[in-house]
């Protein structure tokens, strides 16, 4: 596992021990780099999302998971939309943008989704409405399953704000299949206290120990590649509600790279 780097270092770690390809690399990379900067600095993005960028570093984070254009992309319980809204522009006419909510999700984001108005600001993006254990995606269709700052849901033992338990093997196993060979989980969720139950962390403060998360998901045959503390912050206390207002937005989160192997 490598710690804080993100694929686009590892790419051009292999590069230089292969000098004739380096500069060819080096150039896909930098090309890479410029949608995601173009993506996320359009003009025709909301105003609302560019106050956020600044706690959410959406440059830095999209190139540490390796986003390009022309990938096949999921945005799991994508909320309001804000990562959609890049990614419909990051993607570009040869990838695809599928932004997936429950009937739960859909009631906590409905100011936000009216701003967003898919049907005409954004209509390339596919809305998949699915409930929790009724998913079903696609095998071995999507290069990126962008699951942010929900994983901790899974391990909530009873219905809650009519977000009936998630079947956590179940929905690991779906997204396991649904991705090609190679292909990668975005993980970021709000850290908790190192050795937390999941099921207490997870419905009182909507928080998960990152270790539960790794044991989880290496467990369903996914390996960690990187970790990221770009959105670490030392001064959140472990212990308050992700919504207290002294640290709403600014959350000690993890970011984890798994990637699903290729053989």
């Amino acid at each position: 596992m490598t710690k804080r780097v993100g694929s686009w270092a590892l790419i051009l770690a292999l590069a230089a021990a292969t000098p004739l390809s380096a500069k060819h690399v080096k150039a896909s990379v930098h090309r890479y780099e410029v949608a995601i900067a173009q993506a996320v600095n359009s003009p025709d993005r909301l105003a609302s999302d560019k106050q956020r960028d600044a706690d959410r570093h959406p440059v830095e984070i999209l190139e540490f998971f390796g986003a390009k254009p022309g990938q096949n992309v999921l945005d799991l319980f994508s909320g309001g939309g804000y990562w959609d809204e890049i990614f419909a522009r990051l993607v570009g006419p040869k990838g695809t943008i599928t932004a997936h909510n429950s009937l739960a999700e859909l009631g906590f984001a409905k100011t936000a989704l009216v701003t967003r108005d898919y049907a005409h600001r954004l209509p390339q993006v596919k809305l998949l409405m699915a409930e929790n254990n009724q998913l079903t995606l696609k095998p071995h269709a999507l290069d990126l399953i962008w699951y942010s700052q929900s994983y901790h849901d899974i391990a909530l033992d009873e219905p809650k704000d009519g977000w009936p338990k998630i079947n956590g093997d179940q929905l690991r196993a779906e997204l396991f299949e649904a991705l090609k060979p190679g292909g990668v989980l975005a993980i970021i969720d709000h850290v908790a206290v190192a050795g937390s139950d999941p099921i207490l962390s997870g419905q009182k403060l909507h928080r998960i120990d990152p270790q539960v998360v790794r044991r989880e998901l290496e467990a369903a045959g996914f390996k960690l590649e990187a970790t990221s503390a770009l959105l670490a912050n030392p001064n959140d206390d472990h212990t308050k509600i992700v919504f207290d207002p002294t640290i709403r937005g600014k959350t000690d989160q993890f970011v984890m790279l798994f990637r699903k192997p290729k053989a």
